[in-house]
């Protein structure tokens, strides 16, 4: 019975109104499905179904070189963002919850080694990752898709037994159906962080590439892809007012939640709306304003790949829309070779750039992390900013919170053209008049600056510490990623990291 209403026309309402007309119960309508003499012509092929379509046909052997490394990157740069995260306190509650409550065994918890359902599993994985904050970014958004993609594509390859290249593959394709999703919303209202600004959160974007992730890993058909993705597009939410709290990471961990859940439903044959996408009240008609555009939901695949385009891996901690600045900022105080004491001004510019006035010092990591005084205020008085500056002695120093106080949009911005959403220029003002300015567009280790493993490894090197692994188990784990297409099972890396 799966599938029958892609070839009629019939919907559930007119289905239930002729079976009352009939004299028949509407459960058993309802089972027995449309009347085999309905001539009603199918439906064209709506998005959904397309968009699994051209999804389903990505292979591995097709995959560009680029695409590939960059997978095997976002797998590490997940893994190493959640190490730092696994002593933050909201993925320790969900995570002995999880484990609480039990269940069969398929896939491991990250650095603890509990096996859970692949559900609950990818949950916490995922929270692991972002409630650090260094997890990887989509560089025309704040969408952290690696994190979803990597917490449900390693739980589901657990499950079925994928081998390493099956799981780069689903990668490629999960971050090409969350970067698609994302560019859709944009065209359908205006930019995407605009869509951010009217309240939802990222998070609603990346499920899409956790769902198409766990779809490909399950060999879901084009159709039951369809009906997973639609199942994620009624499912999915998050509030971007949660963006500094615990709720930031509880969106990831919904998202990955959602994107299993949705994935393991629709391969057991379980269906919803097909135009849930482009409908009227549809997911793009809602939070797209009113318009639809799914132009870039169904075009070919091609060479250029979402994640070959616009993969950015964090290489300093904090919001990524950011960090264009706070290199902007430390490439100046390089320049001036002012001490911190002779800085008058910190001004900054950019397409993004929201400054408040009288900002205040943070008072903890999660203020720290999304504030952009505190990001300037430190590359200034360091010359740098690196993995150690989310400590408390590093956000705590009588310095920053002065130097804060300096930090100001530039009255004056230079005319600069920026490629890229997030790009910044930052002029540093010395007491004696002095001014040096640096602009930066897309960070180091984006895909336009090109991504080197170099900078990769050194993350995973500083941060897979914490999750308190040997160090051996840790080069063993970084040289596994680093040829993860030769992985003929999964727990190959899995194993290690408990």
């Amino acid at each position: 019975m799966r599938g029958w209403n892609n070839r009629f026309a019939l919907t559930r309402r007119q289905l239930l109104e002729g079976a009352l007309a009939a004299g028949l119960s509407p459960v058993s309508a309802l089972a027995q499905g449309p009347p085999p003499n309905d001539k009603t012509p199918a439906a064209p092929p709506n998005s959904a179904i397309r968009l699994g379509h051209i999804l389903n046909q990505m292979r591995f052997g097709d995959l560009p070189t680029t695409a590939i490394q960059h997978a095997k990157m976002v797998i590490a740069s997940t893994l190493a963002s959640a190490a730092s995260g696994s002593r933050i306190g909201s993925a320790g509650i969900i995570r002995e919850l999880a484990k609480e409550q039990g269940g069969k065994p398929e896939a491991p918890i990250w650095f603890d080694g509990t096996k859970l359902p692949v559900n609950p599993a990818a949950r916490v994985n995922a929270m692991l990752s972002d409630a650090a904050a260094s997890d990887d970014s989509d560089l025309r958004n704040v969408a952290h898709t690696g994190t979803c993609l990597t917490a449900a594509g390693l739980a589901i390859a657990e499950r079925v037994g994928a081998t390493g290249q099956d799981l780069l593959c689903a990668l490629v394709a999960g971050y090409e159906a969350a970067g698609r999703v994302g560019e859709a919303l944009g065209r359908a209202g205006e930019a995407l962080s605009g869509n951010l600004g009217r309240g939802f959160h990222a998070s609603m974007i990346v499920a899409f590439g956790g769902v198409v992730t766990a779809a490909k890993l399950l060999r879901l058909k084009d159709e039951e892809m369809a009906h997973a993705i639609g199942l994620t597009a009624t499912s999915m939410g998050g509030l971007a007012i949660g963006t500094n709290s615990w709720a930031r990471e509880y969106h990831a961990g919904n998202a990955a939640l959602c994107a299993v859940n949705a994935a393991l439903a629709a391969g057991r044959g379980y269906t919803v709306n097909e135009n849930m996408l482009e409908a009227p009240g549809g997911f793009l008609a809602i939070f797209g304003g009113g318009k639809v555009d799914t132009q870039s939901l169904t075009r070919e695949l091609s060479p250029e790949l979402q994640i070959t385009r616009y993969l950015a891996i964090k290489l300093v901690p904090g919001a990524h829309a950011l960090q264009p600045a706070v290199e902007a900022a430390i490439n100046a105080a390089r320049q001036s070779a002012a001490p911190p004491e002779q800085v008058a001004k910190i001004l900054v510019s950019g397409p993004q750039i929201r400054i408040v006035a009288a900002a205040r010092a943070p008072k903890d990591m999660i203020e720290a992390i999304h504030s952009l005084p505190y990001f300037l205020a430190s590359a200034v008085a360091d010359k740098d900013f690196s993995w150690v500056h989310v400590t408390p002695e590093k956000i705590h120093r009588t310095l920053i919170a002065q130097l804060i106080g300096m930090v100001d949009s530039d009255p004056t911005p230079p005319p600069v053209h920026y490629a890229w959403n997030w790009g910044a220029t930052v002029t540093l003002v010395t007491k004696s008049g002095d001014r040096f300015t640096s602009t930066v567009d897309a960070p180091k280790g984006s895909a336009p600056r090109g991504i080197e493993w170099s900078d990769v490894d050194a993350k995973y090197r500083a941060l897979m510490p914490e999750s308190h692994l040997p160090a051996k188990r840790i080069e063993e784990s970084l040289k596994i990623i680093h040829d993860f297409e030769q992985v003929k099972k999964v727990p190959q890396l899995t194993g290690l990291l408990v």
